[in-house]
């Protein structure tokens, strides 16, 4: 599906959520329709509806509960309609942006704990890098590192972000990249050797 007719399709299935929560009053701990009733509903296929339940999720709106359904946490119209369908969710730029944007945040949260973390942080981060594989891999070792700087704000945006670069972009990186992550973390502040892992 082009890119174009694809935002058009989220911006649909957005805008029908949008209604059907103020026209039926939905509260925080409110239950959803199903995938399937939404797909029935606006004639779209499933897996349009999953991504736009995975795009509220990631903003907080909607939590969903295994073998229970989807259910409302928060409700900002404003986030839902205007900050997806007209930014992330259009043209093709995004998915440069979208890269460039969670690498920036990755390299942060290195600058901030270049030369800082003790020997059972590397040691735990090294165990993280050697016990998974590709994309989990990348995700496990950034939610270590940020649970480290205690920078929750940061990680919101990551994880944010993250989830949408996933949609665009198969995410992964080699094992000598890892190795030369450790090996940066492992020494004293260098910006530069940072800068150059995301190049």
């Amino acid at each position: 599906m082009a890119q174009e007719q694809r935002g058009k399709v989220y911006e649909g299935v957005l805008q029908q959520l949008k209604s059907y929560i103020e026209e039926h009053r939905l509260k925080p701990g409110d239950k959803l329709p199903s995938e399937r009733e939404l797909s029935e509903q606006l004639n779209v296929g499933r897996s349009s509806i999953r991504e736009a339940f995975r795009a509220m999720e990631l903003l907080g709106l909607i939590e969903t509960r295994r073998g229970e359904g989807t259910y409302m946490r928060a409700y900002r119209p404003y986030h839902m309609v205007e900050l997806l369908s007209n930014f992330l969710l259009n043209e093709s730029r995004t998915k440069s942006e979208l890269m460039t944007a969670k690498q920036m945040i990755e390299k942060e949260v290195l600058l901030l704990l270049n030369g800082s973390l003790a020997r059972q942080d590397m040691s735990a981060l090294k165990s993280i890098i050697s016990g998974h594989s590709n994309t989990q891999r990348h995700q496990k070792v950034f939610e270590y590192l940020f649970s480290l700087c205690d920078q929750p704000l940061l990680l919101s945006m990551w994880q944010f972000i993250s989830g949408f670069t996933h949609t665009f972009h198969d995410v992964s990186y080699s094992d000598e990249w890892y190795e030369e992550l450790v090996s940066v973390m492992e020494e004293e502040e260098d910006t530069m050797k940072i800068i150059r892992l995301f190049q």
